[in-house]
């Protein structure tokens, strides 16, 4: 018979849990570990902890999934007496290997909650012969842990704000990323000024004047994000995402190139066109060469815009359009402050209705793109986060609400990764 130190060391467990027999279930073919607390820790509230004197023997006894040992199922069994806790009523004790509530132990938890930033949903689900439902509760569990012992908005200075779809319909999660340190520090359902708004009255929350400690917060122009931030840290400097500004111009340039296509097509209306052939047909792949930067373009994408300089005078305009606002963010603040209201003069007079309007969007954004530029912020980290985020959406493929979700993107991408048991 091994004794107590090993049986506490293969169980997980420490010096405030007692191991008072072990045996082997026939019936369900699992290792079963009676346990129980040392006095110390018997008479406490589940919930929050606190002494409180005992109440009743609760329903019995019961039991917690530990890890396995090898093929064999371990559980550990002990009394779960019940408390009257001053401020939660009857609750049941707190135990030291397991969190209130939950059906695993503390280390069977950790082992879950790293198997979900590392691996797929069927590799979780055969390994620790769980479903998947308990996986996603798993995973909310240990991240209100870390939450609890780290101030994640603290020292929080520069910021970047951005929404990502998270499921069809039209289903979206608000951003929010530390732009020093690269974490995801905030995601929430929604993308709409209210959404963002609860995010400032945390940040609040966590300490006096922390929205004031604000100093610089990128976003994609968006007027939602552009009037929270106004109102709840007016003195942050704003910057506009230059690959989102440089978005704007080619979606005026694709608008631009469809009405030169339909016209050459004879388009009366987008169901009642002629047979593409000739120019049309010459128009109809010049999307791609259209598109992509000067320097990456292939031997056939340079003969076609060679061509389209020729035959499409006003697309080719709108081509250098898209590629003069595309040069500022290329300059320094001095020079890019210059080439930046030329552009403007440019576009306002260019007779592209696409590019006219496009100016008056960058006209209102003009301050938040130079300081983009004089600052050097970017969105970058956050489109990076949002890409791992697009991974953990298919890993978590069976998540019903979007809190999951968010709970094990904040625990993959929060700057506090989980950890095997046993390890530092």
């Amino acid at each position: 018979m091994l004794n107590a130190t090993v049986w506490r060391g293969l169980l997980g467990l420490d010096r405030s849990v007692v191991v008072e027999m072990v045996e082997f279930d026939d019936d369900e073919d699992v290792v079963v570990a009676h346990v129980r607390p040392r006095k110390v820790k018997r008479a406490a509230c589940g919930v929050c902890g606190r002494s409180s004197p005992a109440y009743d023997r609760g329903e019995g006894r019961r039991r917690w999934r530990s890890l396995d040992w090898g093929t064999i199922r371990v559980y550990l069994e002990a009394d779960a007496p019940r408390v009257d806790c001053v401020e939660h009523g009857p609750t049941v004790r707190t135990v030291p290997w397991a969190r209130h509530g939950a059906g695993h132990t503390r280390i069977f938890d950790e082992q879950v909650a790293w198997l979900a930033t590392q691996c797929s949903k069927a590799a979780i689900t055969e390994l620790v012969r769980i479903a998947w439902r308990h996986v996603v509760s798993i995973v909310a569990r240990v991240w209100a842990d870390v939450e609890a012992l780290h101030d994640r908005f603290a020292g929080l200075r520069r910021i970047g704000v951005d929404e990502i779809s998270s499921k069809s319909g039209h289903r979206y999660l608000s951003v929010v990323v530390d732009h020093d340190s690269g974490a995801l520090v905030w995601a929430a359902p929604g993308r709409d000024r209210a959404t963002l708004g609860r995010f400032f009255d945390l940040l609040e929350a966590s300490g006096e004047g922390r929205c004031a400690q604000i100093t610089h917060v990128s976003g994609d122009g968006a007027d939602w994000i552009s009037a929270v931030v106004a109102q709840r840290c007016p003195n942050a400097v704003r910057c506009a995402d230059p690959f989102h500004i440089v978005a704007w111009a080619t979606e005026a340039l694709d608008q631009v190139r469809r009405e030169a296509w339909n016209a050459a097509r004879g388009a009366i209306t987008q169901r009642r066109a002629g047979r593409v052939h000739g120019h049309a047909k010459a128009l109809k792949h010049a999307r791609y060469a259209l598109w992509k930067n000067p320097t990456n373009l292939n031997t056939y994408q340079r003969i076609k815009l060679d061509w389209i300089a020729k035959t499409e005078p006003r697309l080719w305009r709108a081509y250098l359009l898209k590629e003069g606002l595309r040069t500022v963010f290329q300059l320094g603040y001095d020079e890019a402050t210059i080439a930046l209201d030329h552009w403007i003069s440019w576009a306002r007079r260019c007779r592209i209705d696409a590019f006219v309007d496009l100016q008056r969007r960058i006209v209102k954004h003009r301050a938040a793109i130079l300081a983009a530029i004089e600052h050097g912020l970017s969105n970058g980290r956050i489109e990076s986060v949002n890409t791992k985020i697009r991974l953990i959406t298919r890993i978590g493929f069976g998540f019903k609400s979007p809190d999951a979700l968010i709970a094990l993107a904040m625990l993959s991408l929060g700057g506090h990764r989980p950890t095997l048991p046993g390890r530092k």
